[in-house]
């Protein structure tokens, strides 16, 4: 079988073509960008009512998001790379659960645990070894760096546990205000965003990230859901799985936001009452602490001295 070969003239033609058609093809691809560009540089053109200079932009910016903030972003994930995957994972969902606090991501937070256990080592050391011998302000040095460790770990947990806390008192007050909004013929996504106008909490912030999500094209249920695993929210989490499941069979949304309001009042004030029963409870500590000894040393300060000397023979 000869296999057919095409002319040295032929070839160099194809070549020729092939190169030219890519030519024209980059070409085509590098005016788009720079078309793009152009319209983004009009766009800002017009929107500041004058010609656009990216670098003076960048050098607009304060010199602590140009470069302090990306070296202390690189070093944090540097240092956080250090800690085990399972560590990162727990830790993005509680950063997850508190909000993200300061636009965090796991590395970051992590690196920040490691910077805050090393300096609070290097800062402790020299102050102990001022008194104590070198093995032994080495040995405090390390347990204040291992303490310096968690510091950060015990604010994100409370950091969690506020934020819950705050959705959990502004739940019965926005299903309050998505009944009125469903009863005056509102939709339940109109009302959502009555309650994300009118309030500034965590729960509006939730609302907002719901109907962003909605907007993009996930369902309802979907994002529900979504809200959930955000928060982690029991009275949350039982309010949205009644919704799904009232949307699946097809039962009004108004007497269910009527039942949960309801509901969700009264476990409030069953709360509050519970916190008041507890409240005598925490005030033993303090007043064992410091009133009673005061209390004592009025009452009985005088008295001493006649005891001293009753008993003293004096």
């Amino acid at each position: 079988m000869e296999m057919t070969t095409l002319p040295l003239s032929e070839s160099v033609i194809y070549f020729v073509a092939g190169t030219v058609g890519l030519a024209v093809f980059f070409i085509w691809l590098g005016l788009q960008q720079r078309t793009k560009k152009d319209i983004m540089a009009q766009r800002l053109k017009k929107a500041t009512g004058g010609p656009v200079n990216w670098r003076a932009l960048q050098l607009n910016r304060p010199i602590r998001e140009r470069v302090l903030r990306p070296i202390a972003r690189s070093t944090f994930a540097k240092l956080g790379t250090l800690t085990p995957g399972s560590n990162v994972d727990k830790v993005r969902k509680k950063l997850i659960l508190a909000g993200n606090p300061g636009s965090l991501n796991a590395l970051d937070f992590l690196g920040i645990k490691m910077l805050v256990g090393i300096v609070t080592s290097i800062v402790v050391f020299p102050l102990l070894l001022r008194r104590f011998p070198q093995i032994s302000a080495l040995l405090f040095a390390i347990s204040a760096g291992i303490l310096g460790l968690y510091l950060p770990e015990f604010w994100l947990s409370r950091r969690v546990k506020e934020r819950q806390n705050a959705m959990r008192h502004a739940l019965p007050d926005a299903l309050d205000m998505l009944t009125i909004c469903v009863d005056a013929g509102l939709g339940l996504d109109a009302a959502m965003i009555k309650v994300t106008q009118k309030w500034d909490n965590p729960l509006s912030d939730e609302f907002k990230t719901v109907l962003g999500e909605m907007r993009m094209g996930v369902r309802r249920s979907e994002a529900l859901r979504h809200l959930v695993s955000r928060t982690a929210v029991e009275e949350l989490s039982s309010f949205v799985a009644i919704l799904v499941q009232a949307e699946k069979l097809g039962i009004s949304v108004t007497k269910v936001l009527h039942t949960q309001s309801d509901q969700l009042r009264e476990r409030r004030r069953q709360w509050a009452e519970e916190q008041a029963h507890k409240a005598p409870i925490k005030m033993m500590i303090p007043l064992v602490v410091f009133i009673f000894p005061a209390t004592f040393a009025v009452i009985l300060g005088p008295a001493i001295p006649r005891f001293m000397m009753a008993f003293g023979g004096h």
